[in-house]
């Protein structure tokens, strides 16, 4: 089976997840040293208050940090090494720690453009200096859309990931800073300084993608009249822990937002099991916030991921958890999930390069992908001839050592995530008061089918031989498990 994991996530230390036990009577146990500062996910019983379990969590000399009595759960502080077992009894349904729980941001490689490129006017219908570089646009009838509906200010999509630079010029006037926040730590700071990248450019280019502006300058992005919403998730070492996730759902519930975009997953098992004790506490708090915020009217777009993995067909998993010693587990089922692209009501979307086909690294599956969109592909096009990351995806970024704006080139399922969601942007834009599931069929309604290749996928030798060789296999006819419904289309959206 292929590794799951892309060689560019980092690592972290592991600690083995606590999992909710019976507390029985008997003599007080001994106290015992102070521990780390761990923050833990405290689970109430589904639609129970959470008095109970704030008062249990008081008792286990822990301090609750975040309170979402929406959905019951608590995210909770101690240094007492005896907390997940202090803290179970009446009221707690539920806990674990999320130390070693933080997945790395796949941020992949940038190709940068210069300023004088950025500055050299094109005669390109939307007057963008470098649209004539974004072939992504034209793929899914961008400028036609543009001409009909280019999106409502009132259109709030959150970007789930490492915060927006709020001083670029093609995303200053595209900010929602009223409804943008920082989740670090599962605690909202809505301070500007909070939201903004620190170490990590990877948000400001979904940003670009979904919204950059109509002005003159730079690129546009599919849905340039609505706004954004920097929800940042990822912390300055770059990984995303479960109650950052949990925060920014929740955020999203309560702002008022219909959209938002989720280039991610949680968890550093890329297939998060519900049935695995260690893993069900955070299964449970995730989906709990997925499904409030879509009571809420919010739709949410989610990467499919970069393993070249067929979803559908879940059978081992060898290279998970991503922050330490990989355990082999076999025989696994569809009680095991890629969060957030797996959940229910969330819209998975795979990633296809400028000729269309299905990129190199795309996850895919029948069943699971809903739609597909551009998202680059510079796979080996010859036998030893790699074309260059202008097959990426161009967009603004934000060079973190130096502090600068700047454009430049990205690929992934990073990339086409936001594509379909700039799509369902201006699809809401021109449908109002769609509900999310709503909002969703439309999406898929107006995409444009496309077929599965004849046979295994692999028309040329992209990496020929070796573990990274490629292979994949698409099954489905009309709607399949390389493309699902199709390519989203922001011209038939609007139309």
């Amino acid at each position: 089976m292929k590794n799951l994991r892309r060689k560019t996530l980092a690592a972290a230390s592991a600690v083995t997840l606590g999992v909710g036990l019976a507390v029985t009577g008997g003599l007080a146990p001994a106290a015992s040293a102070a521990g780390p500062d761990t923050t833990f996910l405290v689970l109430a019983p589904q639609g129970a208050a959470t008095d109970k379990a704030a008062a249990r969590v008081a008792a286990a000399k822990g301090t609750v940090v975040a309170t979402y009595d929406q959905i019951g759960v608590l995210v909770v502080r101690s240094t007492n090494p005896e907390f997940v077992t202090d803290v179970a009894g009446a009221g707690v349904e539920s806990v674990a720690s999320t130390a070693g729980l933080g997945t790395a941001l796949e941020e992949g490689e940038t190709l940068e453009v210069s300023a004088a490129e950025a500055a050299n006017t094109t005669a390109d219908p939307t007057k963008e200096p470098l649209f004539g570089q974004q072939w992504d646009m034209p793929m899914i009838d961008v400028p036609q859309a543009h001409a009909v509906n280019a999106g409502r200010a009132d259109v709030v999509v959150g970007v789930l990931d490492s915060g927006i630079s709020s001083s670029h010029p093609d995303l200053a006037t595209q900010i929602a800073k009223d409804k943008s926040a920082s989740c670090i730590g599962g605690v909202t700071d809505t301070t500007e300084a909070a939201w903004n990248p620190t170490t990590s450019d990877h948000g400001t280019h979904v940003a670009g993608t979904i919204a950059a502006a109509v002005n003159g300058v730079g690129v546009t992005g599919v849905a340039p009249g609505v706004k954004v919403a920097a929800v940042k998730v990822v912390n300055d070492d770059g990984y995303i822990f479960p109650e950052a996730a949990v925060c920014g759902f929740m955020w999203a519930a309560t702002h008022g937002m219909e959209l938002t975009n989720n280039s991610y997953y949680i968890d550093p098992w890329e297939l998060n099991c519900r049935n695995d004790a260690r893993q069900r506490p955070v299964w449970q708090a995730v989906q709990r916030a997925i499904r409030y915020s879509q009571s809420k009217g919010v739709l949410h777009v989610a990467s499919a991921g970069n393993s070249n993995y067929d979803l559908a067909h879940k059978i081992t998993d060898d290279g998970s958890p991503n922050n330490g010693t990989p355990e082999v587990r076999e025989n696994l089922t569809n009680a095991c999930l890629d969060l957030p692209a797996e959940a229910p009501g969330v819209v998975t979307v795979s990633a296809v390069g400028p000729t269309g086909a299905k990129s190199y690294y795309s996850s895919y599956g029948q069943g699971v992908i809903d739609v597909t969109a551009p998202g680059g592909d510079t796979r080996f096009r010859t036998q030893g001839v790699r074309s260059t990351l202008t097959d990426g995806i161009l967009s603004t970024t934000f060079n973190t050592a130096t502090r600068t704006n700047g454009w430049g080139y990205k690929q992934g399922t990073s990339m086409s995530g936001p594509h379909a969601t700039g799509v369902a942007a201006l699809a809401a834009s021109a449908n109002p008061g769609m509900s999310p599931g709503q909002l969703a069929a439309f999406l898929e309604r107006t995409s444009v089918s496309q077929s599965c290749p004849e046979g295994v996928y692999n028309p040329v030798p992209l990496i020929p031989t070796g573990p990274n060789a490629y292979d994949a296999t698409c099954s489905g006819g009309e709607r399949n498990g390389f493309y699902g419904a199709g390519m989203v289309n922001a011209y038939n959206a609007v139309k």
